[in-house]
């Protein structure tokens, strides 16, 4: 059996803290912030953590 491999885009954009929860960026902060307010922009700067319901699925694509 080979082994399994690690989901690459998934490994570059969600991070496992030592305490095991799953951490990702959040949407909408790239680009046109001129329309956003400051309160948006600094509230989508902070990472979040994964929905339960998604949690399963992506620690099996980073391997963990």
């Amino acid at each position: 059996m080979p082994k399994m491999k690690t989901d690459r885009g998934a490994a570059k954009r969600i991070k496992v803290t030592g305490s095991g929860r799953l951490r990702r960026r959040k949407a909408f902060r790239s680009h046109l912030l001129e329309k956003k307010s400051s309160v948006r922009t600094r509230r989508l700067g902070r990472e979040t953590d994964i929905a339960p319901a998604d949690a399963r699925q992506i620690r099996r694509m980073l391997g963990k």
